[in-house]
């Protein structure tokens, strides 16, 4: 009971944490129609910024700094790189945000290395929050859960009650129309796009401590990103939200079971054994496959919802 407890927990951080990430994406793509590959990667400038940042004036600047610098560095990407492939189709888009990835991977290692970075949790956060059973929970973790709440209301709160909200929703549908009521609508996408940046600055700063600051730590967690946004819907952010949740806790019960399919059939009579076709596939443990679930989870949703839980574009 204590370690599922345990488990449900840090599932939630970490979903909290994924839907940090996915939802910049997700604003990006449902506003401009763009899927930015480069996302992940300005989750990991963030985390060295961040890093830097607290080398110089300490965690709380960091944590106000780094998603501001993200956030402008986005805007900077979106008009002078974004805005002028974007007559050329997609298919240019992905070309030129996936060979940013590249070029921010190798600016970081000129920067600050191969290596990780000593990216610590500050000490007043550096603690236990509470205790299930005799196991404690970190006050860190705590921390993550409620920034990532706070966001999400505050992203909830901007998008259906301000005046920029409803022009941002209007944009989506009715460009033209927007643009005829005397609003730019290539600004209102640069801050989109910056937005969506700062947003994965965030992330990468209460990640980068939470877990390792190192040039492949972009490379971990993209794949997931886009596991999460495709499988709750392109465009969705609450398709993000519900997906997130659902691959964090996935992963993090995985990995704490330690059994297999052939120990679960041998409880209830049925022996695996040598002789049994596909032996090393039924003596596997779940927390092997934990790293591999989203992903089956996402062939999954496309076989049977190709839209995704809560999406409404078939694109």
């Amino acid at each position: 009971m204590e370690l599922a407890v345990i488990s449900l927990l840090n599932g939630l951080s970490y979903g909290l944490l994924l839907f940090m990430l996915s939802s910049g994406l997700t604003l990006i793509f449902s506003m401009m129609g763009v899927l930015n590959f480069a996302h992940a990667s300005f989750y990991m400038v963030g985390a060295y910024v961040a890093y830097q940042v607290s080398v110089w004036f300490g965690y709380w600047p960091a944590l106000v700094l780094a998603p501001l610098v993200l956030g402008i560095l986005g805007a900077l990407v979106e008009r002078y790189g974004l805005r002028r492939v974007h007559r050329f189709g997609h298919v240019p888009e992905l070309l030129f945000t996936f060979g940013l990835t590249y070029i921010i991977v190798e600016l970081v290692q000129i920067i600050w290395g191969r290596a990780a970075v000593p990216y610590r949790i500050p000490p007043e956060l550096d603690g236990p929050l509470f205790m299930v059973y005799t196991t404690q929970f970190p006050m860190y973790r705590g921390f993550m859960m409620l920034l990532a709440v706070l966001m999400l209301a505050a992203l909830y709160l901007v998008l259906t009650r301000t005046r920029i909200g409803l022009i941002i929703q209007a944009a989506l549908t009715h460009p033209h129309t927007v643009e005829a009521l005397g609003h730019n609508v290539p600004r209102v996408f640069m801050l989109v796009f910056g937005a969506g940046a700062a947003l994965a600055g965030l992330a990468g700063v209460i990640g980068g401590n939470a877990f390792v600051t190192e040039p492949a730590m972009a490379h971990l967690v993209g794949s997931i990103i886009f596991v999460v946004v495709v499988v709750g819907g392109m465009g969705s952010l609450l398709g993000a939200f519900v997906a997130s949740m659902l691959i964090g806790v996935l992963q993090t019960l995985a990995v704490a079971i330690d059994s297999s399919l052939a120990s679960m059939l041998a409880s209830v009579g049925i022996r695996v054994t040598e002789a049994t076709p596909l032996y090393s596939v039924w003596i596997l443990k779940v927390s092997q496959v934990a790293p591999v679930l989203p992903y089956l989870l996402l062939v999954l949703v496309l076989i049977l919802r190709p839209r995704g839980l809560m999406g409404s574009r078939a694109d």
